[in-house]
């Protein structure tokens, strides 16, 4: 099948539904691709899920510039999206004179930012804060506008909104070339070709690879993974209420204690070079790197209480910087490569200053009637009784409790499904509404989400995928082979 548009987004993560749907509130045509089977399957689902005040990159560095903006533009997105966001402030924490002189710099450093609020706490104050962190803390930096958030349901928002507003977004949609033709781009998939007048390369570890499809071959990404351990709910008050790292390394902001806005808490991420974009296995000596470094900032970890461990990787330019903006040597190319941490922060403002550049070279204007929103979504176990009983009246799948960890209905599952963009997926259910992230990690709700999604989807069992492509979860045999 062949489909013509102004624009198209290579790449659905955080950073990609940003720009598309930063785009889509213009009086262009847009149609974003992904590979695979849902968006936000890359780093969006397996990161630290924080939003940085600002302090960590050089100044005048486009990190430093995204991320202050960025962070400034989800407390206007928060409320217009209804994203999932807890503004917790976070603390940088020193055990000793020479990581005190650290967070001071990074004080420093992000005055020079633009972030407002920064402050050097002594160990008690942070303590006061956290009443689990070491005693051997002495100091902290205190930054009050960083928080937590939900990145998988923020993609989700900014991908439905898009929808809203006319985007097109194809999944299992594999870039298989691009060449320039007629003044634009020929971007051959797995699904037939895309004419389009730009391409927006935000395709995260396989950006370079991207990028040299269309002629481009002026950078690289390297892989780094990071691993992660999640802590049941029961756990909090353990742990932490917040985000509380250690002073940083040169290559990384260091293994974390973090709060969730679903009331888990993490440790990590450590990390590791590799050469692979695609291996994310946890590893033994991983989990002790991660708890060794854990228990530095709170010392009594409760281990009894992890559910599970899971890794990340991230997108590393060779200029250890954001790439963001046209192509120096093919016109119409636009990237956004290179979009390790702060990237998540940054996606808004990557999104607007992409969108506000294309739509220069376009000519395009704003739509008059742009939609801001996206579809209401109801959480069944935050309603009141009242408002519960009123939604099984009008709808009784809601009165069927799912996954009880969590307190998930059916009617919230078929809703995740059938929103626009909606879930493909068993992972792609979970992270749209919690199912199978309780404590028992979907061992008792897993076969009836499948269920579900057959039913829905109108696919046999057999067609039910976990997560990626070919991630098929049951196999029905007739002469040898899947039917």
């Amino acid at each position: 099948m062949e489909r013509k548009t102004d624009v198209v987004v290579i790449g659905g993560g955080i950073t990609g539904t940003a720009i598309l749907a930063a785009l889509a509130r213009l009086d262009l045509s847009c149609v974003l691709v992904e590979k695979e089977p849902d968006i936000a399957a890359g780093t969006t689902k397996a990161n630290s899920a924080i939003l940085h005040a600002g302090f960590d990159a050089p100044t005048g560095s486009m990190k430093a510039k995204m991320n202050v903006e960025g962070n400034r533009l989800y407390y206007e997105l928060r409320e217009e999206l209804n994203l999932d966001i807890e503004w917790t402030g976070s603390l940088v924490c020193a055990t000793t004179d020479e990581e005190k002189a650290q967070i001071e710099e990074l004080k420093a450093r992000g005055d020079a930012n633009g972030v407002p609020g920064l402050e050097i706490w002594d160990g008690d104050k942070a303590r006061g804060k956290e009443p689990n962190l070491s005693q051997k803390i002495c100091a902290a930096l205190w930054a009050p506008t960083a928080g937590i958030c939900w990145p998988f349901g923020m993609a989700a928002a900014f991908a439905e909104n898009a929808a809203e507003n006319g985007a097109e977004i194809l999944r299992d949609c594999e870039v298989t070339g691009i060449r320039a033709e007629n003044g634009g781009f020929a971007v051959e998939t797995t699904q037939g070709t895309v004419q389009a007048r730009f391409v927006v390369n935000a395709a995260g570890v396989f950006a370079d690879k991207v990028a040299a499809m269309a002629g481009d071959t002026s950078f690289s990404i390297h892989p780094r993974k990071g691993e992660y351990i999640l802590f049941d709910k029961t756990a909090q008050g353990k742990l932490v209420k917040g985000i509380v790292f250690p002073a940083p390394t040169k290559t990384t902001k260091g293994i974390l204690v973090c709060a969730t806005t679903h009331g888990n808490t993490f440790i990590g991420p450590n990390a590791q070079e590799q050469d692979s974009r695609e291996d994310t296995a946890v590893t033994t000596p991983g989990m002790d790197e991660i708890i060794a470094g854990a228990k530095k900032l709170v010392p009594e970890l409760p281990m009894g209480a992890a559910i599970t461990e899971f890794a990340g990787i991230r997108a590393v330019s060779d200029t250890n910087d954001f790439i963001v903006g046209e192509s120096k040597t093919v016109k119409g190319l636009y990237h956004a490569a290179g979009i390790q941490s702060p990237g998540l922060t940054s996606a808004p403002a990557i999104a607007r200053l992409l969108a506000d550049e294309i739509a220069k070279a376009a000519g395009a204007k704003a739509k008059a009637d742009a939609k801001t929103g996206r579809p209401a979504q109801p959480i069944f176990r935050e309603l009141s009784s009242g408002e519960q009983a009123k939604l099984i009246e009008k709808d009784a799948r809601y009165g069927r409790v799912i996954c009880r960890c969590e307190t998930i209905t059916e009617g919230e599952i078929v809703d995740a499904i059938k929103r626009p963009c909606g879930a493909r997926t068993v992972d792609g259910v979970k992270r749209r509404t919690r199912v199978g992230m309780g404590r028992c990690q979907g061992g008792f709700c897993g076969p009836r989400v499948i269920e579900i999604l057959s039913r829905e989807l109108n696919i046999p069992v057999p067609k039910v995928r976990k997560d990626g492509a070919d991630s098929y979860m049951y196999e029905e045999k007739l002469g040898g082979g899947r039917k």
